[in-house]
């Protein structure tokens, strides 16, 4: 008669595979990125003095895009959310139905004396998600995962689509570049249980294999910019 396996058990073999899942992301993470992004030639120039700025990015799952930015220097807090649809229908259960309009999303509070709009696009296109693919991101299919840009002003429209024709003119990427730029209309934060996901569990196997290669990414492409804590 078999053994049936205890629970500490169990937990030991998830800890294990979870490790194996990291090891091998965490070696082709640097492999799977494109490599050497163009600086973005229009951008804004640094501030002589601190403040607070708003930038709104989709790239598939909101866990991973978090948890980029939340490592990136000059950025104060990243708050995932929805942007693209009613206020009434901003909820993780409408919105997982892909017929809302949203995309899950990342609002990023970042000082512009210490890091600029345009640098946080190279970010989000070098190491966040991959602008290629249309209406979904790996394992996540449909509308709610596309890739977009949502610009707060004429200023962060006028950077956004100039680097966006800037990375076409580079052909970095082997794929057509699918990525939407539209005006920011309104972004509602996600369910408290969605916030910090990737730091609050590191050990899920989706996030092992889809979001920490994210930041093992972010911290060998952009090391003067990788921080180990996270914003608040």
């Amino acid at each position: 008669m078999s053994r049936r396996p205890s629970r500490r058990g169990c937990r030991r073999l998830a800890y294990l595979l979870a490790a194996i899942a990291l090891m091998f992301a965490a070696s082709t993470a640097a492999a799977g990125t494109p490599a050497g992004l163009p600086e973005p030639a229009v951008d804004a120039p640094l501030a002589t003095s601190p403040g607070k700025q708003v930038a709104v990015f989709s790239g598939g799952c909101f866990w991973g895009v978090q948890a980029v930015f939340e490592h990136v220097r000059g950025v104060t807090s990243a708050i995932s959310g929805y942007s693209g649809g009613r206020a009434d229908q901003a909820d993780y259960v409408d919105v997982s139905r892909g017929d809302t309009g949203h995309a899950e999303s990342v609002k990023v509070i970042f000082d512009p004396s210490k890091i600029s709009y345009g640098t946080l696009l190279k970010i989000f296109f070098s190491v966040a998600h991959d602008p290629t693919e249309l209406d979904r991101q790996g394992p996540d299919v449909g509308t709610q995962y596309r890739s977009e840009v949502f610009y707060a002003d004429e200023q962060q429209r006028r950077i956004a689509a100039a680097y966006l024709a800037e990375l076409e003119r580079s052909r970095r990427f082997a794929a057509l570049i699918v990525t939407r730029l539209d005006r920011l209309a309104a972004f509602y934060p996600a369910e408290y249980y969605h916030q910090h996901f990737v730091a609050r569990h590191p050990d899920n196997l989706y996030v092992v294999i889809n979001d920490l290669p994210k930041l093992q990414a972010l911290k060998v492409k952009f090391p003067s910019l990788y921080r180990g804590d996270t914003a608040e």
